[in-house]
């Protein structure tokens, strides 16, 4: 559809944003556009978009008094904090390259991170300085900064910005090296939704810097829309504090959202605050049944598509509604084609590559600048895409044909009593099968015995075989008590 996402925006908010390639730039726009606006917030302390982007400046100027040259990394290690979101935009600002690390990394990883990317400072918050000690770099308080601000740098949008760690559900960390372009084509994309965008929204962040979702969806959208980001020290602790932030949009993963619903059913839908308008669900298959769910209590829950490499939003969702497996249409700035059944793209949004590994650099990019992304797609007549599966999770039969786990599982996911669901290649009899792992929404089924709860999926197997060819049936059947091993997003590992 054409222009369907700018179509979202009235004409009067369309006319207020606009394509800005780089960061320095980007900084520079929100401190004159949103000056007097709430930027950043704590849930004690508050500061205007002025006040943030003056605390960037004198962040950049201590940066730049260190010695560093244009390009060089700069490590940051914290909670989700106002100073991290400040030190973020000063490091790339400045001209430096960024690289926001994991907070639950320990002490010896933080060392190896550092060796590896060449890092020369690394800002810590106050409950990382003991950790950070030993590292190979000159270390600084988060919170620092020089008395006087200090200009942005002239950088080219071609330019390294960050570096994010992304191995999906079975891959070795590599580190994403993001420019410009990338982080500021996908900031923009999530600003478009319908109803008011600018200016009037509050964040609840969920999500870690660290995260290409959480920084870029959930906070430099944030901030090209004018709205209010509050953090808080964790995820159970915004959680709890949804009463008091009374937030307007939520950037979040399946997994966290099913969390927000359990709350819901216990504690009542004030439990959110009474403002929630926007959940923008990723990084997992999002549960029709959740859609459905928030829809009933007004809230919009909408999902989209990204990696990493892609600066975090290629597609997205709205018609929800009408097609709840879809991942949506593909944001503009991008061209997009299918190769074998799997999506390629190229555009702003690209990645530079994986940082010092030239050769799985050439097996994601092709010479011409199209990115290989490894997943499996289909279009809808209408242009919706939906996601068929993972190339690297295809299962080979003994016939040569290859399956997808993710096609399987699919049609499971319509089931109300499911939560995930798991197919993959096991062995039963010393044959090869195709088998099942099921956790179910156990909340579903109070007081009722476990052979019933069995009974129950084996009887949806039955019935997804039916419509499936004989040699992509499921043989062997598990239901969990457990939940499943879970990546950092919360998404179900196939490892």
């Amino acid at each position: 559809m054409e222009r369907y996402f700018e179509n979202m925006l009235s004409a009067e908010e369309l006319a207020q944003v606009h394509y800005i390639p780089t960061i320095p730039e980007f900084v520079t726009w929100i401190e004159q556009k949103w000056h007097d606006l709430p930027a950043l917030s704590d849930t004690v302390n508050r500061c205007t978009y002025a006040e943030m982007c003056d605390a960037i400046a004198r962040k950049r100027a201590l940066l730049n008094n260190l010695g560093l040259a244009k390009g060089d990394k700069v490590a940051i290690i914290d909670n989700t904090t106002v100073e991290a979101v400040e030190m973020f935009l000063a490091v790339t600002s400045a001209g430096y390259v960024a690289i926001n690390l994991p907070a639950q990394l320990p002490a010896p990883a933080i060392v190896g991170c550092c060796m590896k990317f060449g890092v020369k400072v690394l800002a810590a918050g106050p409950m990382f300085i003991d950790a950070v000690k030993e590292a190979p770099c000159k270390v600084i308080a988060i919170g620092d900064m020089a008395e006087k601000g200090a200009p942005v740098a002239v950088v080219s949008k071609d330019e390294p910005a960050a570096i994010f760690f992304t191995g999906g559900t079975t891959g070795a960390p590599k580190g994403a090296v993001l420019p410009h372009r990338a982080i500021m084509r996908g900031a923009l994309n999530g600003v478009y939704a319908p109803g008011k965008q600018l200016g009037c929204h509050r964040y609840a962040t969920v999500l870690p810097l660290s995260h290409v979702f959480g920084l870029i969806c959930g906070t430099m959208s944030a901030l090209y829309k004018g709205a209010e980001w509050v953090a808080a020290a964790n995820v159970k602790d915004t959680i709890s504090k949804f009463p008091m932030i009374k937030p307007t949009y939520l950037v979040a993963v399946p997994g966290i959202c099913e969390i927000l619903m359990g709350l819901i059913k216990m504690y009542g839908v004030g439990f959110l605050g009474g403002n929630l308008k926007y959940i923008i669900a990723g990084a997992a298959c999002v549960p029709p049944k959740l859609i459905a769910e928030f829809d009933k209590m007004g809230i919009q829950l909408f999902e989209g598509y990204g990696m990493t490499e892609g600066g975090n939003l290629t597609s997205g969702n709205i018609d929800v509604k009408e097609r709840p497996t879809s991942v949506g249409q593909i944001y503009p700035g991008q061209e997009v084609k299918v190769v074998d059944g799997e999506l390629w793209f190229r555009g702003d949004n690209l990645f530079l590559g994986y940082y010092g590994e030239p050769e799985k650099t050439a097996e994601a990019l092709t010479p011409d600048g199209w990115l290989k992304t490894g997943d499996l797609v289909r279009f809808d007549e209408d242009g919706y895409m939906y996601i068929v599966g993972r190339i690297k999770n295809l299962i080979i039969l003994s016939n040569g044909e290859n399956v997808s786990p993710e096609s399987i599982e699919e049609p499971f996911y319509k089931c109300n009593k499911l939560r995930d669901c798991l197919v993959k290649e096991d062995e039963l009899d010393g044959n090869k099968v195709i088998a099942i792992e099921i956790l179910p929404r156990m909340e579903e089924f109070a007081n009722t015995p476990w052979e019933e709860v069995e009974a129950y999926f084996k009887k949806i197997v039955d019935e997804v075989n039916a419509t499936l060819p004989t040699t992509h049936r499921i043989v062997k059947v598990t239901v969990r008590k457990e939940d499943f091993k879970r990546t950092g997003t919360m998404k179900v590992s196939r490892n």
